[in-house]
């Protein structure tokens, strides 16, 4: 696909996965004021506010010209190391792939960034995630012109405990009060309004991401949403394009 071409479809897919996140924030707006919606995805992140009866996305891809010049300084990919051990296969898969350093401490996995003087520096994945939020956050509050302490933030269905309680304990270091936690699949189900339809259903949900492909099961009954189970998750770099392309580019 042309350059052009994917930064477009990867802008959809954000638009996309802030809407989400925002259909459950317009929820929650109702008990604590305005809140935002965030969906901190693997290509973009993005904040969805609601105002004069639309949704506003703002989405900044600041970073991403940096990349290409400084890539041992330039973090993505980091929600897949939240919450999660050193010793998961997981990670030690990535971190033959990702151009930054990956170090183990206490047990987790660290980020280890050279910074100005030279001296190296380790960051948590929940720093790096609160890096991203509190971006979110300012952006929210320059163009609302106030003060947003309240988010829903949306996380890939295969989320374990320990996961979403690191994108919480990320929520606090931006210094936000993270809502709620919504399976990215649940959230497109409410933003498609299918929450609405009366009866029972099964709904199967295609959430193609920047960096992952998840398809998962939704059951419905009379209203009430039940994530039933995640079919399968392909990420573009082990299987849409292959571990073995990316072996043959690093060797």
């Amino acid at each position: 696909m042309a350059g052009g071409a994917w930064k477009r479809s990867a802008s959809l897919i954000v638009l996309f996965g802030c809407l989400f996140a925002f259909s459950i924030a317009n929820e929650e707006a109702s008990k604590l004021g305005t809140v935002i919606g965030i969906d901190i995805g693997t290509t973009y992140s993005c904040v969805g506010v609601y105002k004069n009866g639309h949704v506003e996305i703002i989405a900044n891809d600041q970073a991403k010209n940096l990349a290409a010049v400084n890539p041992e300084r330039t973090i993505f990919d980091v929600k897949w190391l939240i919450g999660r051990k050193f010793e998961d296969k997981e990670v030690q898969r990535d971190m033959k792939i990702v151009p930054y350093k990956i170090v183990n401490k206490d047990g987790k996995p660290y980020i280890q960034v050279k910074i100005k003087d030279g001296e190296n520096k380790v960051f948590s994945p929940e720093e790096i995630s609160a890096m991203i939020l509190t971006k979110m956050k300012e952006t929210a509050e320059a163009y609302l012109g106030k003060k947003i302490n309240d988010a829903v933030v949306t996380v890939p269905a295969y989320f374990n405990d320990a996961q979403r309680q690191a994108t919480k304990d990320a929520g606090v270091i931006a210094g936000l009060n993270v809502a709620r936690i919504i399976n990215e699949p649940t959230a497109a189900a409410i933003a498609y309004g299918l929450d609405k339809k009366g009866g029972e259903k099964n709904i199967l949900v295609f959430d193609l991401g920047g960096g992952t492909f998840d398809v998962s099961i939704l059951t419905i009954d009379n209203g009430f949403l039940k994530f039933v189970q995640q079919m399968e998750t392909l990420t573009w770099e082990e299987r849409i394009l292959t571990r073995g392309l990316w072996s043959t580019l690093l060797d």
